[in-house]
């Protein structure tokens, strides 16, 4: 150590005040925890050294750094003790152990319990270097904002990647006015997110925020769920129906996945958008509507209006502002961010306790492919979470999540409830909404078919049609 300053060790709790990443480094042996607290510093860290296990902790309660780097023999306490300390309170925090040689038997068993690393004494300076970057960039947590922050909005949205840092800032400045606003982005990107961000930074934020998939209702049923109905409209009209557009009155209604909507019901829609009225199916009254337009799609609308599947009126008067979601593929620091974060949610909902991804794992998420986005990492890990029985989610569970096909993980009862309405959808756009017929073909009586259709707010009246094809109810202006 003749290379060292003569002055005393940096005292315990003192701070090294850089502008990088806070780490808290723990070693007895006043020499090592010099040494440590001038390369790091010197490397653009910010550094509080400590002598002990327990000043550790008092330091955690006081200030969360980034990382841990602490030396195992410790007085006390040692470094796996205080490492399973800082993982019941802060599970997401990267613990890197220093030790010498042969101070721990089986370093892959410390590693299987959630510590991020462990360098052997002497240890190379670059070496050491390179563990707290890949720590730091792997296992950062997820950034918590705030209720009542100027950044809560986005409270949703996780990232820390430049191509997402531009979209929210465009975000921002949109949400100040009430244009209509075009998210484009392949599935799963997150747009839905996003739609609910820029309402919320917006005036009208304490106002309904409602979210409509135009490609997954039924066109007789769409127009129904958009502009609502009266009563005795149509066949199986029990009762006055309000629309999306009414109940978004005063907030935000996004129209998702808009370039799979219906030609006949564009037309229908740019009306609306013209006259800021809707006309309930049924009725002779128009009712005004006060209601801010952001749509989403994963198609590529130019093309769709060159081959004239959509409108390029209607185009022009939704794309007002377009906001572009970049693909997870490109912005993968944000990968291990997310990862973690839904973790976190899905080990409360699955009631497990979970403290993190080995290092390895981490590696294996961050250089997928991701062709489903955020929604697929999102499916994946609740997939590992699910069959997860260590506190440490291994590589082989990520890499057989990553194999298998990404889908959504339902409860049973979800899954049936699903099957079930798309089951008596099917039946019925068969039968032309013929409830005797659709009955009969799943071998069950009406009454009961009937009590499964008003279970799942299905109506006959909806699903019939005429010579000339489907029809859809008397349409209003």
């Amino acid at each position: 150590m003749s290379d060292l300053p003569d002055d005393p060790v940096t005292p315990p709790a003192a701070a090294l005040r850089a502008p990088g990443p806070h780490l808290l480094v723990v070693d007895d042996d006043a020499d090592m925890l010099r040494l440590l607290t001038i390369r790091l510093t010197a490397a653009g860290y910010r550094v509080t050294a400590v002598t002990s296990a327990e000043a550790a902790m008092t330091q955690l309660h006081i200030e969360r750094p980034q990382l841990v780097l602490s030396d195992v023999r410790l007085p006390g306490r040692d470094g796996l003790a205080l490492f399973d300390d800082i993982r019941a309170q802060h599970p997401s925090l990267p613990v890197i152990l220093l030790t010498a040689h042969g101070t721990i038997p089986d370093a892959v068993q410390a590693t299987e319990r959630g510590v991020f690393s462990y360098l052997t004494k002497p240890f190379d300076g670059k070496s050491l270097l390179d563990k707290i970057a890949q720590a730091l960039s792997l296992s950062a947590p997820a950034h918590s904002v705030k209720p009542g922050s100027p950044q809560a909005w986005q409270n949703q949205i996780v990232s820390r990647s430049s191509r997402m840092a531009e979209v929210l800032a465009e975000a921002h400045m949109v949400a100040q006015s009430d244009a209509s606003v075009l998210l484009r982005g392949e599935s799963g990107t997150g747009k839905e997110l996003l739609a609910r961000a820029i309402h919320q930074a917006g005036s009208r934020a304490g106002k309904p925020f409602i979210a409509v998939n135009c490609g997954a209702i039924p066109e007789p049923l769409l127009e129904s769920e958009l502009f609502g109905h009266v009563k005795g409209a149509f066949t199986g009209a029990v009762a006055n129906h309000i629309g999306l557009f009414q109940a978004a009155d005063g907030g935000t209604l996004l129209l998702d996945e808009i370039g799979d909507m219906p030609p006949a019901l564009q037309v229908k829609l740019l009306r609306v958008l013209q006259e800021r009225m809707v006309r309930p199916l049924g009725s002779s009254q128009s009712i005004p509507v006060d209601v801010r337009i952001i749509s989403a799609t994963h198609r590529d609308l130019d093309l769709a209006m060159a081959e004239g599947q959509f409108r390029a009126d209607l185009y022009y008067r939704l794309n007002v502002v377009t906001l572009s979601l970049p693909p997870l593929s490109e912005r993968r620091e944000d990968i291990a961010l997310l990862a973690n974060y839904f973790l976190v949610k899905l080990a409360d909902k699955y009631k497990k306790r979970l403290s993190g991804f080995a290092p390895e794992a981490l590696i294996a998420l961050t250089t997928a492919a991701w062709p489903g986005n955020v929604r697929q990492l999102y499916n994946v890990v609740e997939q590992v979470c699910a069959l997860s029985t260590s506190p440490l989610v291994p590589l082989a569970l990520v890499q057989r999540a990553l194999r298998s096909p990404s889908v959504e993980v339902l409860t049973l009862a979800e899954a049936r409830q699903r099957f079930e309405r798309d089951y008596l959808v099917g039946l019925l756009k068969l039968t032309d909404g013929n409830v005797a017929d659709a009955a009969r073909l799943a071998d069950r009586n009406r009454t009961e078919f009937y009590r499964l259709m008003q279970k799942h707010g299905l109506t006959p009246g909806l699903f019939k049609a005429d010579s000339n094809g489907p029809a859809s109810p008397p349409a209003a202006s």
